[in-house]
C-alpha cells in the first residue's frame, strides 16, 4: 500500500480569525515505513494526522492510497475505508467503561458485522501481555494495560496501517517506554505500517524515517 500526501492543507477560519495549521504537506508512506512526526503542541501534527487518516478533510491537497482519492468518497464509504484499513491509537484510551477488555477490543468488528477471529484475538493479546486481563474492565486495569488494549482494539480488523496519536500521553515514562516497545515489535512482527504523532524525541528516535513539523510546515529530517 502505497499512501501519497500532496501540498496538504488546512485553515481553519476567515480573515483576521484566519489559521493556518498545515501548509503544503507533502508525504510519501510506502508499506512497512516507521514513521514519526515530531513537533510541540499547536505545530499542526494532529491535524496532519487526521487529515492523513480520513478523519478530516483538507481545505486544499490530495491525499490517495494506492492512487484513490479517499476524499472522492462518500462518507459511508470513508467510514468503512477506516474501519477496515486503517487502525487508531490516541493518547486519551477511549475504551467503553461497561465493556471488557476483551468486548473493547472486538468492537470494530462487531461495527463491520464481522466475525472475531478467536485464535488472533489471543495471539494479540500474548504479545500485549494482557492474556490475563481480558474480562477486567477498563478501571480495573492500569493505564499502561488500557492502552495495550486500545493498541489489540487497532490491529484487531488487521489494518493495513496503524496511526497513533501521542499514545504515552497519558502514561509515566517507564510504561510510555513499554507499550512503544511492544508496538514496534509488533509492528515489526506482522509487517505493518505505523505512523506516531509525538513532542517526545525519544519517542520519535525509535522510527526509521523522522519528520518534524513546525508552524504547519512538515519537513523530513536527513532531507529525503
Amino acid at each position: 500500500m502505497l499512501i501519497k500526501a500532496e501540498n496538504l492543507c488546512k485553515v481553519y477560519g476567515s480573515g483576521a480569525n484566519k489559521v493556518t495549521a498545515l501548509c503544503g504537506a507533502n508525504l510519501e508512506i510506502a508499506e512497512g515505513d516507521f514513521i514519526s512526526i515530531m513537533g510541540p503542541s499547536g505545530s499542526g501534527k494532529s491535524t496532519l494526522l487526521h487529515i492523513l487518516s480520513g478523519l478530516d478533510f483538507p481545505t486544499e491537497g490530495r491525499l490517495s492510497y494506492d492512487g484513490k482519492d479517499i476524499y472522492a468518497l462518500k462518507d459511508r464509504e470513508l467510514s468503512a475505508f477506516r474501519r477496515r484499513r486503517i487502525g487508531f491509537i490516541f493518547q486519551q484510551f477511549h475504551l467503553l467503561p461497561v465493556l471488557t477488555a476483551r468486548e473493547n477490543i472486538l468492537m470494530p468488528l462487531l461495527l463491520d458485522r464481522k466475525q472475531a477471529d478467536q485464535a488472533y484475538l489471543g495471539e494479540l493479546a500474548k504479545l500485549l501481555g494482557i492474556s490475563d486481563r481480558l474480562t477486567h474492565l477498563p478501571h480495573e486495569l492500569s493505564g499502561g494495560q488500557q492502552q495495550r488494549v486500545a493498541i489489540a482494539r487497532a490491529l484487531i480488523a488487521r489494518p493495513d496501517i496503524i496511526f497513533a496519536d501521542e499514545p504515552t500521553g497519558n502514561l509515566d515514562s517507564k510504561s510510555g517506554g513499554e507499550v512503544m516497545r511492544m508496538l514496534a515489535e509488533i509492528r515489526q512482527k506482522m509487517k505493518k505500517t505505523l505512523v506516531v504523532i509525538t513532542h517526545d524525541s525519544r519517542i520519535a528516535q525509535m522510527a526509521e524515517r523522522r519528520f518534524v513539523i513546525m508552524d504547519g510546515v512538515l519537513s523530513e529530517e536527513g532531507g529525503q
